[in-house]
Parts: C-alpha cells; sequence; structure tokens
C-alpha cells in the first residue's frame, strides 16, 4: 500500500466549535487515585528540533492503568449505566487493540459489571494477559480491527449486554461521544501545567490517531475558543493504518486495508464517523510513520527516562518527520513553526502496555 507520509488540510483557519462538558473532568477528579499525569520536559529534544520547548503528556499511569484510555472508558461507562438504570448486574462488551479493553474490564469490575473483550490478531500476548487480568472475558478473532468491532456489536445484542467501543458509525454515536468527552480532563490538565510553567499554550501539539477519538477529543478542545486557536494539531499514523490521513486526502471519510503493525492500538483502518467534522473543520496536517521510525523514537525515549509503548512514541516520530523529514522546511512554515515554538506530544501509553519491540 503506498500513502503519503504528509497531507496538509486547507481549512478555515477560525473555525470553531462546542467545547466539551466539563462534567466528565468533575467525574474523574472525583474517582479514587485521580492525579493529573506528568508533563515532561525534553531539554534534549528541543535542542535537537531547535525550538523553544518539547513537553511529553506522560499517560503511562492514569489511575493505575498504564495508557489515557482509563479516561474515555470510565466516564463512558458510568454514563451507560446511569441511561440504564445501574440497577442489575450488565457485561460491559467492547472490541480493543489492547488498551481500550483493559480499562474497560477495569471500569466494569470496579462498578460492580462484568466484561467482554474481542480482539483482533496482532496484539501482543501481555496486552492480552493484562485484560484477562483484569477479570474480563476475551475473544481472539481472525480478521481485522473493524471485524472484531463488528463482532462485538453481535455479541452485544445479548440480553443484559451494553456495548462501550470509542468508535462511531450511523446510528451508533452515543457512547463514542462520552468516550472523547471523557479525554477533556487530560486536555484540561495539560493547559494548567503549561500555566504552571509561565506559557500561555502550545504551539503545536502531536495526537496519535487510531479511529480517531482522542483527535476529536483534542480538536473539540483546541478549536472551541479564539484563546486556543494558536495551537495547532497535528495526527500521526502507521502508514499501514492511516484511515485518517487517507480521509483528509480525500476529503471525505475513508477506509483503508490495514496489515499487522508495532502500534497495534493505532491499527484502525475506518475513521470514526463522530471524529470526521472535527477532523475536516480543525486538523492542520497528518503524518503517518514507519514502524522502524516508531521503535527508534520509542528507544530515544527510554534513554531519556520516558518508557513509552510504541502508540506512546508515535508523536515523538511524528514530531521528527516534521522537523527532519522530506520538505521539513516548508512543513515547519505551514505550521508556522520557529526557534520559539513550544511543542507538546502524547505519550498515550507506557511500555508496560505494549512494550517496544527489539
Amino acid at each position: 500500500m503506498t500513502v503519503n507520509l504528509w497531507v496538509v488540510n486547507e481549512r478555515d483557519n477560525n473555525w470553531i466549535c462546542q467545547g466539551p462538558s466539563p462534567d466528565a473532568i468533575s467525574f474523574h477528579r472525583s474517582l479514587s487515585g485521580y492525579k493529573p499525569t506528568e508533563l515532561i520536559d525534553l531539554p534534549d529534544v528541543a535542542k535537537e528540533l531547535g525550538v523553544r520547548r518539547v513537553l511529553a503528556k506522560n499517560e503511562s499511569d492514569r489511575f493505575g492503568l498504564p495508557a489515557f484510555k482509563a479516561l474515555g472508558a470510565s466516564w463512558a461507562i458510568n454514563k451507560s449505566l446511569q441511561k440504564i438504570g445501574n440497577s442489575d448486574s450488565v457485561t460491559v462488551v467492547t472490541a480493543t487493540d489492547g488498551n481500550h479493553g483493559r480499562a474497560v474490564a477495569k471500569f466494569s469490575k470496579q462498578f460492580g459489571h462484568k466484561a467482554k473483550i474481542v480482539i483482533p490478531p496482532g496484539v501482543h500476548p501481555s496486552a492480552v494477559q493484562a485484560i484477562v487480568d483484569e477479570g474480563a472475558e476475551v475473544f481472539q478473532i481472525d480478521g481485522s480491527y473493524d471485524d472484531a468491532v463488528a463482532q462485538a456489536e453481535i455479541i452485544s445484542q445479548s440480553p443484559g449486554h451494553i456495548l462501550v467501543q470509542d468508535t462511531a458509525w450511523e446510528g451508533y454515536e452515543e457512547v463514542p461521544s462520552w468516550i472523547v468527552e471523557g479525554y477533556a480532563t487530560m486536555f484540561s490538565e495539560i493547559d494548567f501545567q503549561l500555566s504552571d510553567l509561565g506559557i500561555s499554550g502550545a504551539d503545536l501539539v502531536l495526537v496519535p490517531a487510531g479511529v480517531g477519538s482522542l483527535l476529536q477529543g483534542a480538536l473539540a478542545h483546541y478549536r472551541s475558543n479564539k484563546e486556543l486557536l494558536k495551537t495547532k494539531v497535528v495526527s500521526v499514523e502507521p502508514v499501514t493504518a492511516a484511515c485518517v490521513l487517507a480521509s483528509v486526502e480525500l476529503g471525505k471519510p475513508a477506509s483503508v486495508p490495514t496489515t499487522t503493525t508495532v502500534m497495534a492500538g493505532l491499527n484502525c483502518g475506518t475513521i470514526s464517523s463522530l471524529a470526521w467534522p472535527y477532523v475536516q473543520n480543525g486538523l492542520d496536517a497528518a503524518i503517518a510513520i514507519t514502524d522502524e521510525q516508531d521503535i527508534i523514537a520509542a528507544k530515544d525515549l527510554a534513554e531519556m527516562g520516558v518508557a513509552a509503548g510504541p502508540c506512546g512514541a508515535s508523536g515523538f516520530a511524528g514530531l521528527r518527520s516534521i522537523f527532519t523529514g522530506q520538505n521539513s522546511d516548508s512543513n515547519k512554515a505551514l505550521l508556522g513553526l520557529d526557534s520559539n515554538s513550544v511543542l507538546v506530544i502524547l505519550i498515550t501509553e507506557g511500555s508496560d502496555a505494549n512494550p517496544v519491540p527489539d
């Protein structure tokens, strides 16, 4: 499959959307074990790229789980249980490439319910075992991530089952919207942490993109008022599963064939229908990276003391692609980046979630 590695989104730079509800943020703060995750300074990377500051939002310990997915899963399960009255025991069903499923399993158990998790090929055995250890029943199938989502939907139609899936399609949009709302907590924390450092806001945020739910959460935040519009948002995906990039390039939602990648959590071939309007109107550019670029980025982060899994390192790989890849000068100019820029990458998972291959 041939993929352009960089696509600029020609959009209205003054577009503003409705911001996320603060309810999810209040909910997370009320949960046992809540604390803001670290925003780590990476001065060596800033020097390498010739910018003022590079900071990494490290989601490797969110509610005791090694990934940001805890934010969306906990809020969506809470809202789903409220909707059905939360009186009887239910079984929560989802498909996953790893971290979302583990989060669904954990919070289903924490809220007193069961979980069934459907997993496609390519998920690391340690990630599968982690889901089992959370008490979930796991179904491993042949086929793609999209096939796993279809199977999860079928299972969820059984009595006493509910689907908490982190991608949307026509007729299934309420729950994915709650998952996106949950991610608001991360971006709110970043704003406060930058302010504590005397920084008014990021000039660029790199967002790993699977189906686009986290990306939607980022865009719902950074395109919600004029003060935040200066922040450029760029998505990062594997070249083998670049559905966001393909959608931007075509100007409409696109599905792409996928193969295995070390970035298992980003191995998604179809963009969420809920995410697309935000991507179309709010995303500045989309980048696709190779497994080799990603592994190098993860190992370099590890040497700096940041234990990022393959998905977690993708933002750093994408950042390097902007600054040191082909047409880097024009890339930086298009994004308005210079020596005074502040860049933020999202370490969406730690290496405990998915080990980095040798």
